[in-house]
């Protein structure tokens, strides 16, 4: 890819109500994930490894966690791969008081810093999906297509469709109708929320938007449609691997639970000759641990953990205490946990920072995820002892990780890897 001729704008700005708690004090893409990262630095590693040099991140909510983590960019990207990348954070706050109005409209606000880059194309992205992109091939098909704008698809399950952008195409590949959540989906055919625009065309259209009073100043809603009724060429860019919005509970629970099985082992997570997902956090690669009468398997455990109690398929990330005779399963304990002694957790999110003192039960077994809150504390109420005991793998009859007969590799991330 030309560096110069293609700028990627990053949309981070949203609240991200459906992650509820965990977003009380967090910007969406700033929740951790994976052990190591947090969530928008897997897009930012994909811009990085397609070789664009010019990454604007528009934030708006909870801007300053986001600020913290990327800095001006060179504390995030002080890495070998990504010593030329500039990344300029775009707050609502520096060009209107009342905030970006919608996607479209955050886009809108900074032409400004677009037309001072100058690009031939632009590329919008989501700072809340987990997936690996090379957007060198979205853009050589893009200009190949002689579309105004190429947006990325995939196919999704039916029962899922309603909750994106659905479209059809032509036997080219040409979009020829578009529905933003559509509550009887016509197709499965789902938009990434990835869009490469011939920056000429995208202006214009902008600044038609800006003037529509009745726009909701949207990419989904009203752009993308608005360029399809001007009978405008839409091309769609078909995509296999994996790909995840992790915008609700489950879905992040159920992304972390998918790294762990290895099921988006083809995003080099902790390969850096594949495609290492870049962050202010140093990277280390998964070994065995060593911990006598401690029994971890099938989990990832970042380095600068303190792990005394049972882990299995779960992630935990740095500077997590595990406390004696506790059992973790199925579980996502992010920095700064505390768990104590005598701890049961089962399908649970630990916030950052979260204390969860001696003795506490967390966990249902009606396969629904516990979400405790970043710096919160769970006790155990006086009036009660509970004393878990260490379960043993065949607990979980229903489920082929738990059985005895099933082996799995452990995933954990040690110092001296």
């Amino acid at each position: 890819m030309n560096a110069k001729s293609c700028l990627a704008m990053l949309l981070a700005g949203g609240e991200g109500r459906r992650l509820g708690p965990l977003t009380a004090k967090l910007a969406k893409p700033a929740v951790p994930f994976g052990g190591h990262s947090r969530i928008i630095d897997y897009t930012l590693s994909n811009c990085v490894h397609s070789r664009i040099e010019t990454i604007g991140v528009l934030t708006q909510y909870q801007a300053d966690s986001l600020h913290k983590h990327i800095g001006d960019g060179r504390t995030w990207s002080a890495k070998k791969t990504a010593k030329r990348t500039e990344i300029a954070l775009l707050p609502s706050s520096r060009v209107s008081e009342r905030g970006y109005a919608g996607t479209a409209d955050a886009i809108y606000q900074n032409l400004d810093y677009i037309d001072r880059q100058n690009p031939e194309h632009v590329l919008i992205l989501s700072g809340d999906h987990i997936y690996k992109m090379d957007y060198g091939t979205l853009l050589e098909e893009h200009r190949a297509s002689g579309a105004s704008a190429t947006i990325a698809v995939k196919r999704v399950p039916w029962k899922e469709a309603s909750r994106f952008g659905i479209m059809n195409t032509d036997e080219t590949g040409r979009i020829v109708d578009f529905a933003e959540k559509p509550a009887e989906p016509q197709s499965n055919l789902a938009s990434m929320g990835i869009y490469m625009f011939r920056w000429s065309d995208l202006r214009s259209m902008l600044l038609k938007d800006a003037a529509n009073e009745a726009s909701s100043h949207d990419f989904g809603k009203d752009l993308i449609p608005d360029m399809l009724k001007g009978g405008i060429h839409l091309q769609a860019h078909s995509y296999e691997g994996y790909w995840r919005d992790v915008g609700t509970i489950d879905s992040l629970w159920e992304a972390h639970m998918d790294l762990i099985d290895d099921q988006i082992q083809a995003l080099g997570t902790y390969d850096p000759e594949a495609w290492p997902i870049l962050s202010k956090e140093k990277l280390y690669k998964p070994s065995i641990p060593a911990i006598a009468d401690i029994e971890v398997h099938n989990s990832i455990i970042h380095p600068g953990s303190s792990i005394e109690g049972d882990v299995g398929r779960s992630v935990v990330f740095g500077d997590v205490t595990i406390g004696q005779n506790s059992d973790v399963r199925e579980s996502v304990i992010m920095p700064g946990a505390r768990i104590g002694c005598n701890v049961w957790l089962y399908r649970a999110i630990i916030g950052e920072g979260a204390v969860i003192e001696d003795g506490a039960v967390i966990g249902s077994m009606n396969g629904e995820v516990t979400v405790i809150v970043a710096d919160e504390r769970v006790s155990v109420h006086p009036r009660f002892e509970v004393t878990p005991s260490r379960l043993p793998h065949n607990f979980y009859e229903d489920s082929e990780a738990y059985s005895p007969f099933h082996s799995h590799d452990n995933k954990v991330l040690s110092d001296n890897a």
